[in-house]
C-alpha cells in the first residue's frame, strides 16, 4: 500500500510532536510515525517524571550553553521559539508552569504526563494524523520524493522532518536509527556519545556515601598535570557506582570525549567558604573537628573527608598542627577521587554529536545536502547542560522545522 503525505515527521518525541503541531496548523496533510506504543515517552521518563521543560534564562544565554557552535545554530530557533515562548505556550494549553530556585521550569502538576498529553493533543487538534507502534524500517530519496517504508505501508512525501532522537536513554526507543538515515542521504555524523551521564568511580568512600545529597559542590574534571577540562557548580549525589546529580552529570560531557584518559573528579565541598575562613573555624579552639566541620556539611561527609586527611574526628581543633589543618583543607577544597568513566547512553539523558549542524540550515532546519530533508531535536549534533535546555532546543528547532515544511 503506497500513500502519498505532504509531510512526513518521523519520531514523536519533544521536536516531532511540534513539528508535526505547526506543520498540520499551517494546513499541511501531515503524517507522523512513531516507534513507540506512547509519544513522548521521554518527555513522560524526564526530570524524575516532573518534566524539567525549559529554563527560566534568555534565549541568548539559553543558545550559549551549547557552545560556540550550537550558539550560533540555535539563535533562529531561539528567536523563533525562546524559552518564554514555550511557557506562555504550555500556560495556553492548560499546563501552567513554575520556576525552582535552579532556574528549571516544571509544570505546577510536577507531572510529566501533562507536558505529554498537552503536545499529543496540539498534534491531533491541528488535524496532524499522529501513528503509534509503527517503526520506520527505510527512508530513501526517490527522485524529488522521499519513500518510507513501516511493516505497515509504503508512504512517498516531498518532506520529511526527521525527529527521530538520539542513542540516549534506549528502553525509550531512541536506538539511533536516524543517523544511518541521515548518513545514506549524504550528510556526516559527528561521532556520537553520552552526555549527562552519572560518573563512575572506584573510591569507595564515595559509594559509603550512597544516597548523601549535597545542594552546592563545585566539581572539576582533571587529567594529570592539566588544568580542568570543566568545572560546574551544583548539587551532586553520591551513589553506590559513583556520582550522580546535575553538577557530575554536566561533566560527563568531558569525560566521554576522551573516555581513555586518567580522569579524577576534584570536589571543592564548600565553595562559599574561602580557604582562609576555613583554617579561620579550624583555629577557632574549644570543639572538635567534627563539630566544626557539620557546621558545613553532613556528618557523613564529614567523616570521610577527616578520613582521608587523617585526623581523627574527636580531634580537638586548638591541638590540630599546621600539617594536619593542612590535610583538612585540601579534602574539603581540594578532595579528588578517580574517575572510571560514565553509566554510558543507557543512563545518559542526551547525546552529543549526530547530524553535523554544517549540513543544516538553521534558518529553516532544512538539510543544505538533501533537499525537502529537515531535521529536529536531539538527531542533531546539539547537547547542552541539565536544566531544561534539551528539552527548549527540541521544542525550538521543531517549531521551526514545522513552519518551514
Amino acid at each position: 500500500m503506497n500513500e502519498k503525505w505532504e509531510v512526513v515527521v518521523i519520531g514523536a518525541g519533544a521536536a516531532g510532536m511540534f513539528a508535526a503541531w505547526r506543520a498540520a496548523a499551517r494546513g499541511r496533510r501531515v503524517l507522523l510515525l512513531e516507534k513507540n506504543r506512547k509519544a513522548g515517552v521521554k518527555i513522560l521518563m524526564s526530570g524524575g517524571t516532573r518534566c524539567n521543560l525549559t529554563h527560566a534564562a534568555t534565549a541568548r544565554d539559553m543558545a550559549a550553553a551549547f557552545g560556540r557552535q550550537g550558539e550560533r545554530f540555535l539563535h533562529a530557533p531561539f528567536a523563533c521559539l525562546g524559552p518564554e515562548d514555550v511557557v506562555d505556550l504550555f500556560h495556553s494549553w492548560g499546563v501552567p508552569t513554575k520556576v525552582e530556585e535552579t532556574g528549571k521550569v516544571f509544570p505546577v502538576s510536577n507531572r510529566a504526563l501533562d507536558v505529554a498529553r498537552a503536545c499529543i493533543a496540539a498534534v491531533q487538534n491541528a488535524g496532524a494524523v499522529m501513528s503509534l507502534g509503527e517503526p520506520v524500517e527505510q527512508l530513501v530519496r526517490v527522485g524529488d520524493d522521499y519513500e518510507i517504508t513501516t511493516p505497515a505501508r509504503t508512504v512517498t512525501t516531498p518532506r520529511v522532518v526527521l525527529s527521530s532522537g538520539g542513542r540516549s536513554w534506549p528502553g525509550c526507543g531512541t536506538t539511533g536509527d536516524g543517523y544511518a538515515w541521515a548518513k545514506q542521504l549524504g550528510h556526516k555524523i559527528v561521532p556520537t556519545r553520552p552526555a549527562l551521564a552519572p560518573l563512575t568511580s572506584t573510591a569507595t568512600w564515595l559509594h559509603e556515601l550512597q544516597g548523601v545529597t549535597l545542594s552546592d559542590v563545585r566539581l572539576s574534571a582533571v587529567e594529570p598535570g592539566a588544568k580542568p577540562a570543566d568545572t560546574r557548580r551544583g548539587s551532586l549525589l553520591f551513589t553506590h557506582f559513583g556520582l550522580s546529580g546535575p553538577v557530575a552529570m554536566d561533566l560527563s560531557r568531558a569525560i566521554t570525549e576522551r573516555p581513555a584518559a586518567d580522569w579524577s573528579a576534584v570536589f571543592d565541598f564548600t565553595p562559599d567558604v574561602v580557604e582562609e575562613q576555613l583554617r579561620e573555624r579550624l583555629r577557632s579552639g574549644g570543639k572538635n573537628v567534627l563539630a566544626v566541620l557539620t557546621e558545613l556539611l553532613p556528618r557523613s561527609v564529614v567523616e570521610q573527608l577527616l578520613a582521608i586527611a587523617g585526623v581523627p574526628p574527636d580531634q580537638r581543633t586548638a591541638e590540630l598542627g599546621k600539617a594536619a589543618t593542612g590535610r583538612i583543607v585540601d579534602a574539603v577544597k581540594r578532595g579528588r577521587a578517580p574517575l572510571s568513566g560514565t553509566l554510558g547512553f543507557k543512563k545518559a539523558e542526551v547525546t552529543a554529536g549526530g547530524v553535523s549542524l554544517k549540513e543544516v540550515a538553521s534558518r529553516d532546519m532544512q538539510s543544505r545536502v538533501s533537499p525537502g530533508l529537515y531535521l529536529a531535536g536531539e538527531v542533531l549534533d546539539l547537547d547542552g547542560p541539565i536544566g531544561g535546555y534539551n528539552f527548549q532546543s527540541a521544542f525550538a528547532t521543531g517549531y521551526l522545522a514545522g513552519e518551514s515544511v
